[in-house]
């Protein structure tokens, strides 16, 4: 007979499993939004993608580090407002989520992940030419931003949040991007 210390970790673990292919199925079928309402209220798109990054945060793999903390740095025009912020109360496994505001790309090397607002895309690749190699998640939500070399684009299509994954510059970082988050990508570039 199994020890019930045993069977309360096993618990915990299909619970956890639960919950992450809940939150892979809401990813799938992206979150439904309005047309009027993400017109009318930009906040409500940034609700959305803030949801969205704490995901691609859960779903990549960082190669080992000392760092305690996962450091989410907004570059440009913030358009979350205190919405990033509610990230700060979650953690990623062990490690704390810390969200840091920057307009200076020097900056941007002690970050884990970056999310890049789209008045950046005109100095986009210059930036990213500057974090290559580097183990940071770059984020942004423009249509060319793929392009240039960003990890996981965001795009509003058809009333639905919707992303595409740069594996490519996953990899020349160091990222492993799980399987689960690439099947669910509406395209993967490689």
């Amino acid at each position: 007979m199994p020890s019930p210390l045993i069977h309360k970790s096993s618990s915990k673990i299909l619970l956890r499993s639960l919950a992450r292919l809940l939150l892979v199925f809401l990813l799938g079928y992206g979150l439904p939004m309005p047309q009027r309402s993400a017109l009318a209220q930009p906040a409500l798109e940034y609700q959305v993608k803030a949801a969205f990054i704490y995901n691609f945060l859960a779903f990549t793999q960082w190669p080992e580090s000392s760092e305690q903390a996962i450091n989410l740095c907004l570059y440009g025009e913030d358009h979350f407002g205190q919405e990033i912020d509610k990230l700060q109360s979650k953690s990623v496994g062990t490690r704390p989520i810390k969200v840091l505001r920057s307009n200076d790309p020097g900056q941007l090397k002690q970050c884990q992940a970056v999310f890049f607002s789209q008045p950046v895309n005109d100095n986009l690749a210059d930036i990213l030419n500057g974090l290559s190699g580097k183990p940071i998640l770059t984020l942004a939500d423009h249509s060319n931003a793929i392009s240039k070399g960003v990890i996981i684009n965001m795009n509003l299509i058809n009333e639905k949040i919707v992303f595409e994954i740069n594996l490519g510059s996953a990899r020349k970082s160091g990222l492993d991007i799980s399987s689960k988050l690439l099947q669910l990508a509406i395209k993967v570039h490689q």
